[in-house]
């Protein structure tokens, strides 16, 4: 689904997805299949593609539900292209309270990279930036918990890499290939991200929602906060070093608009707008502008 900016995949997950279903007048099935197809805009050349099927299953009782998300990911940039599978992601989600109120769900799970994020170019042998890789490389765990109603979708969720991964990009590598040298300054718009460790990311969703007999609709904002630096390896020395301008608030405004054909299946368009980002972002997950369109079936 749409990643926004800085979102390095849970805000996707259980119970802090987005646009999630209330209505205690109808038995909602939360059992689902989503199909759905995601373009990205970075703030350097790349432009991302996902297609993601994503698939949720009932698990012990009615109350606890299982999640995959299986995507396929392609980059086109300046440097080159790549594709391949993204990461997976597995994701347990409990229905803890639920009332004609409200309902408060908890989810618990993770991400297993695809790759070790050193995708290289096939005509020079050079590693990719972060940008161009379709996996980030590390094994993540996310938790996070959501209070929904008729109107408000309010959720919090944390994600923390166990690892780093093997990207190898340097500047000493393209600043002599690409345009036989001569964009220097356009190679240095790619953070190092050289054996990179990604901080840990906390990210809050506020989310207003405006339900009708068929259409349906939600505005909000979603900023996750990366509350430790980003780790490198500085390929001169050799040596492990802590980034600065790494933590911080990255801020997105997000909007959905969807159409039930009926209670079992539908269609969503998601778009999302950066507001604010990190001042360095090695993890090449800035997002300018995103906007993912959906079908989903309920059973």
């Amino acid at each position: 689904m749409g990643q926004g900016c800085s979102d390095a995949g849970f805000c996707t997950m259980g119970a802090m997805k987005p646009d999630q279903p209330f209505n205690k007048k109808v038995a909602i099935k939360l059992r689902s299949m989503e199909i759905s197809y995601y373009r990205g805009t970075t703030t350097t050349s790349p432009k991302v593609f996902v297609a993601t099927a994503d698939m949720s299953f009932n698990i012990i009782d009615s109350k606890t539900f299982f999640q995959v998300k299986l995507p396929y990911q392609t980059v086109d940039g300046n440097f080159g292209s790549t594709g391949g599978l993204g990461d997976i992601s597995l994701c347990f989600t409990r229905n803890l309270y639920a009332s004609e109120k409200f309902d408060v769900g908890l989810s618990v799970g993770g991400k297993i990279p695809s790759n070790d994020s050193n995708l290289k170019n096939e005509d020079n042998g050079l590693a990719f930036p972060m940008y161009y890789q379709t996996s980030l490389g590390t094994y993540d765990f996310i938790t996070g918990i959501s209070l929904v109603n008729k109107k408000w979708l309010f959720a919090t969720g944390i994600q923390h890499p166990f690892n780093s991964n093997e990207n190898g990009f340097t500047y000493g590598g393209w600043i002599p290939v690409y345009q036989e040298g001569k964009e220097e300054d356009y190679v240095r718009t790619y953070d190092l991200a050289y054996k990179l460790k990604r901080g840990t990311d906390v990210m809050l969703r506020a989310e207003r929602n405006f339900r009708y007999a068929r259409f349906n609709f939600t505005v909000g904002l979603l900023p996750i906060f990366r509350i430790t630096k980003d780790e490198i390896t500085d390929p001169n020395t050799n040596q492990r070093i802590k980034l600065e301008g790494t933590t911080g608030m990255a801020l997105s405004g997000i909007a959905t608009a969807g159409y039930s054909f009926n209670v079992k299946s539908g269609i969503r368009l998601l778009m999302g707008r950066k507001i604010t980002q990190r001042e360095v972002n090695p993890d090449g997950l800035t997002r300018v502008n995103v906007s993912t369109i959906s079908y989903y079936y309920r059973f």
